[in-house]
């Protein structure tokens, strides 16, 4: 008897079994509970808090409240006031848009220039490599705040875009090393060869093949960015070289501390070190689960 070509084929024997290969399927539940709910929310809320910062806060954020001065949180000024009668919950929710896109804009720079300078070094000969790896070695022989401190002191006035620029082209360099080892590892792959033989452009290489590889490895650096570029801004305010004085950030709040420390006015550092902690652990746990979820993922290697 001739058996047709699209039977299945059947095993015979005594007492076998047939195995199905069964995919474990997480419930909705089960993702949900993975999820870093806690920081979702938190986060949520500063980020809400200050988008909608003219429903939040009470008082002009740019004001001085004269008779007020290094108040102590009431009824009135909930976080209370600082030095210059300023009232620190509503300079929260208003400064926290300045911080944050600092933040964003610094880290996006940062990311942009240490990718594709390191995928560039890391898929170039031997020659080039050398060379281009000089680089972030002559920048980081430089203090990174002297540094900071020229680029700033040439660009004149500061804005938000400038302070994010000067932030971002100062500290792409240990990204970029980080980029470039994982693509030296996986450059000779098959993959990345196959591409390059059809022809496939080196952006589409580094898109499509590189990223995907290493984007777990280089996700707390890029975490950790935002915490820098919001630091470094505060640091400029400090000595007075960052966001002009009608501009309120949490780097400026904070730059009033050596004040508040002599007055014993505690408030004026507390909360906005709250928020901006907090702001950046959430962060932290936000990234880290993605970055969980992405080395569950089927590898390209």
């Amino acid at each position: 008897m001739e058996g047709n070509a699209t039977d299945p084929f059947v095993l015979v024997g005594a007492n076998y079994k047939t195995y199905e290969s069964a995919e474990k399927k997480i419930s909705f539940w089960q993702r949900i509970k993975s999820m870093p709910i806690l920081s979702m929310v938190i986060l949520g809320i500063i980020i809400l808090g200050c988008i909608f910062a003219e429903q939040v806060y009470n008082h002009d954020p740019t004001g001085f409240y004269l008779q007020n001065l290094n108040q102590p949180p009431n009824s009135e000024f909930y976080f209370g006031t600082d030095s210059l009668g300023r009232d620190i919950y509503s300079m929260i929710w208003y400064g926290g848009r300045v911080s944050i896109l600092i933040g964003l804009l610094g880290m996006a720079i940062i990311t942009v220039i240490g990718v594709i300078y390191g995928c560039v070094s890391g898929t170039a000969n031997s020659r080039v490599d050398s060379i281009m790896m000089r680089i972030p070695e002559l920048i980081n022989s430089i203090p990174n705040l002297l540094l900071i401190l020229l680029l700033t002191s040439v660009m004149g006035t500061q804005n938000i875009v400038k302070i994010s620029f000067v932030i971002g082209v100062t500290g792409w360099c240990g990204l970029a090393r980080i980029v470039r080892s994982e693509v030296r590892q996986i450059r000779s792959s098959e993959y990345v060869l196959a591409a390059q033989c059809m022809g496939s452009g080196f952006f589409h290489i580094m898109i499509k093949h590189l990223i995907p590889n290493f984007i777990s490895t280089i996700m707390f650096v890029v975490v950790s960015s935002i915490g820098l570029s919001i630091s470094m801004e505060s640091t400029l305010s400090f000595l007075g070289l960052g966001l002009p004085v009608d501009v309120v950030s949490w780097g400026s709040m904070l730059s009033l501390a050596n004040k508040a420390l002599l007055s014993n006015s505690w408030w004026v550092i507390i909360f906005p070190g709250v928020f901006l902690i907090t702001t950046l652990v959430c962060v932290t746990n936000i990234a880290y689960y993605f970055r969980k979820e992405t080395n569950k993922r089927e590898s390209y290697l």
